[in-house]
């Protein structure tokens, strides 16, 4: 059994609207997607909820639509831990690495990933595989900076007894001769 799970947290419609480098990072992370399924890894995703949106538009964006045997979890909080099963899914699945992917870089993707570590989980960071919103013209920092700057983060944060890995989606392995 695997121990890898992969992540996709807030990949719903109402929120990618604006995302930057939004049908890209669809892709690459739909591309992971069938890749962890290929090789017996869970996909969990994580929804983010609101009171004020359509529920039509909280379901998970059409292009990573959860396949049978992926799991979905809804959440209230930035952080995927936070009152929510996810500890309790990973751990029945003897989970000891994730791999996070997902909307917002600056928040759901940054507070699951450190709650992750302090989890005690070992944490790989899809380097294009997280995005956040546009922000208007001429705002500081741009979407692509803030993408940037998360994973510069977390490429040097460290955590003891745990390993954090940032790498793009290309080299993201989940069979047992992993590299990343």
């Amino acid at each position: 059994m695997p121990d890898t799970a992969l992540l996709i947290i807030d990949m719903q419609r109402a929120l990618l609207k604006d995302a930057h480098d939004g049908e890209a990072c669809l892709g690459r992370v739909a591309g992971l997607a069938d890749r962890a399924r290929a090789a017996g890894v869970p996909v969990v995703y994580l929804r983010q909820q609101f009171a004020q949106v359509p529920a039509g538009w909280l379901e998970v964006h059409p292009t990573l639509t959860p396949q049978p045997g992926d799991l979905v979890l809804d959440k209230e909080s930035a952080d995927s831990f936070l009152d929510t099963t996810l500890g309790k899914v990973l751990e029945e699945r003897a989970v000891r690495r994730l791999v996070v992917t997902g909307f917002a870089s600056d928040y759901c993707i940054d507070s699951t990933g450190r709650s992750a570590l302090s989890h005690g989980y070992d944490l790989v960071l899809v380097a294009d595989g997280h995005t956040t919103m546009e922000r208007p013209a001429g705002a500081r920092p741009t979407a692509a900076q803030i993408i940037a700057h998360h994973n510069g983060i977390f490429s040097v944060i460290q955590y003891a007894g745990r390993s954090v890995t940032v790498a793009p989606a290309a080299e993201i392995r989940f069979d047992a001769s992993r590299a990343t």
